[in-house]
């Protein structure tokens, strides 16, 4: 049985300052701050603009992902980006809710898509995404609901991983997960299809998306012209991400392989020409959040690296006059907190 724990207590942020690593930056012009901190493990933050307020979304457990199985989520919102009022607490008896991920549907209201399974060994023995959706207001979220699909899908150890609403269709990257052994050994492997809906709780497949390399986290982005940019990470061969691009009906696809791996992957249009990436970094044995511009087919022409190391990423991006609001976790303090940054558009 899923709860929702509702909260009306504020809380406000530990502003601890820091300056960015590895960008010239002056350490006065850029500062990160600290969200939320109150569990052993949070992370896989995500933000966006509703109203007049920012809501970040996150999810609390134990540690990255165990046999605990008590992963939750949370939503949490600001006006000022400095005051945090918790609204809403996903909580699934017995299972591991994931990450969520937050859009505007078309219909004025927040919605919420997380994935909620049991896990065990190193493996799912069972996953599926549900959805929860706000009032107008964006105080009371519903109970999450399990998404269904059409005839053609079958459900199995499926995650759709972000929405992305253009012209009254949501689209999101639907990953589903196969293990299997080889030679003694337990083997995961992914795959990923493209689904699109109309009320966030209903899916279709839209055909024509094959990817190799067991894609799994996706975001998706429209140009002015309605053509579709989906940024995947890929957990095999190279492991390289790939930023594939479609035109409606979005059946036909350019592949272009990137330069870096991904992980938490999310993007924002920079004018007409240029994107702003933000993933995690690897480097060797070492992990941090980054910001990678690059073009329109993913080639990296400058990188930025926020403050952070080891277990971290998934940033959350919103672009609104000439400023980029982040939000992202990192375990750099010794466990993983949310932070949050602004960073001038000029300064990328």
């Amino acid at each position: 049985m899923i709860r929702i724990k509702w909260y009306l207590l504020v809380l406000i942020l530990t502003a601890t300052s820091f300056a960015f690593a590895g960008t010239g930056l002056p350490a006065d012009s850029i500062r990160v701050t600290r969200v939320w901190d109150k569990e052993p493990h949070n992370a896989f933050p995500d933000l966006v603009q509703f109203k007049d307020y920012f809501y970040i979304t996150f999810r609390e457990g134990a540690n990255h992902v165990g046999n605990e199985n008590n992963g939750k989520v949370r939503i949490v919102r600001s006006k000022n980006r400095k005051d945090w009022e918790s609204v809403a607490l996903f909580d699934m008896d017995a299972e591991d809710v994931r990450e969520a991920r937050l859009s505007v549907r078309p219909d004025g209201t927040l919605m919420a898509i997380v994935a909620a399974g049991i896990f065990k060994d190193g493996r799912y023995l069972t996953l599926a995404p549900y959805v929860s959706i706000s009032d107008k207001s964006g105080t009371h979220f519903s109970e999450p609901e399990k998404t269904t699909f059409s005839k053609e899908i079958t459900p199995a150890l499926d995650w759709i991983w972000r929405i992305t609403w253009h012209s009254g269709v949501g689209y999101g990257i639907m990953y589903t997960a196969d293990y299997k052994t080889v030679d003694g050994k337990g083997v995961r492997t992914m795959s990923a299809r493209l689904l699109k809906t109309k009320d966030g709780k209903y899916y279709e497949n839209v055909p024509g998306f094959d990817l190799d390399g067991s894609p799994n986290e996706s975001t998706i982005r429209f140009d002015k012209n309605d053509k579709m940019y989906v940024l995947v990470r890929r957990e095999t061969g190279d492991q390289m991400g790939v930023l594939a691009v479609s035109d409606f009906p979005y059946n036909q696809w350019k592949y272009n392989k990137l330069t870096v791996r991904l992980g938490g992957p999310n993007f924002q249009f920079l004018g007409s020409d240029r994107l702003i990436i933000g993933s995690r970094l690897h480097e060797g044995k070492e992990a941090s959040t980054a910001l990678h511009v690059t073009d329109l087919e993913g080639k990296v022409l400058k990188t930025m690296k926020l403050l952070s190391n080891g277990d971290s990423s998934y940033p959350g991006l919103i672009v609104e006059k000439k400023q980029l609001y982040v939000a992202y976790y990192s375990s750099h303090e010794g466990k993983a907190i949310i932070y949050q940054t602004q960073i001038p558009l000029k300064d990328l």
